[in-house]
């Protein structure tokens, strides 16, 4: 196990560890989420999709904010934990790289850390069904890791085997990316920039 792997599993603090630890110790993502949430109110509320949700804590987080939230995650595993723990919430099987939902029918799309395991050959794909699904001017968030390398990573929630590539990158290039997809790029924030493996967010919305 690596020093960033080490980080990642033991540090409440690192953004990086966010699937596994509670929002409780991370101010600034909760501050992230709560300032989505309000984006989300003001242009008037509906459905929000959180791709990659994982064992869906945050689809939790954003609806004790008030957010109509549900989650979708490739894994069935970890739909299966999401459901079980969230027993109130609607979590489905799906993919980012083809989003089953109809064109303009989400009001707020959230990508928190689950990106990192998109290659970048395919990171158009996965934004142009956001941007698909997403209603004009809605918002969305996407959460990352930050850096310029990528790592296997054979451990995932709840120590669950896996082998999947983590991918570290720069907040520029990602703003690239979105303004590429036809968003525009309203904050950028790096979150433990002297961390051993920093956290950055990016908010944007569709463009019409």
């Amino acid at each position: 196990m690596d020093q960033d792997t080490r980080h990642e599993l033991s540090s409440r603090r690192s953004p990086g560890g966010v699937v596994r630890a509670s929002l409780d110790g991370q101010p600034h993502l909760r501050a992230a989420l709560a300032l989505f949430a309000d984006l989300v109110h003001s242009a008037g509320g509906g459905p929000v999709a959180d791709v990659g949700c994982g064992p869906g804590h945050v689809t939790a987080h954003l609806q004790r904010l008030g957010v109509d939230a549900f989650g979708i995650d490739l894994s069935p595993a970890m739909i299966d934990i999401a459901r079980r723990d969230h027993p109130g919430l609607r979590f489905e099987v799906g993919s980012m790289t083809d989003l089953q939902l109809a064109d303009a029918s989400i009001a707020a799309v959230l990508a928190f850390w689950s990106l990192i395991h998109i290659p970048d050959d395919e990171i158009a794909t996965v934004l142009g069904h956001i941007r698909r699904v997403l209603r004009p001017g809605g918002p969305v968030l996407i959460g990352f890791h930050v850096g310029d390398q990528s790592r296997l990573k054979t451990e995932g929630y709840g120590g669950h085997p896996m082998k999947v590539y983590v991918h570290r990158r720069q907040p520029d290039r990602v703003a690239v990316w979105l303004r590429d997809a036809g968003f525009t790029v309203d904050a950028q924030m790096v979150i433990g920039p002297d961390e051993v493996v920093a956290g950055a967010v990016l908010i944007a919305h569709r463009q019409p």
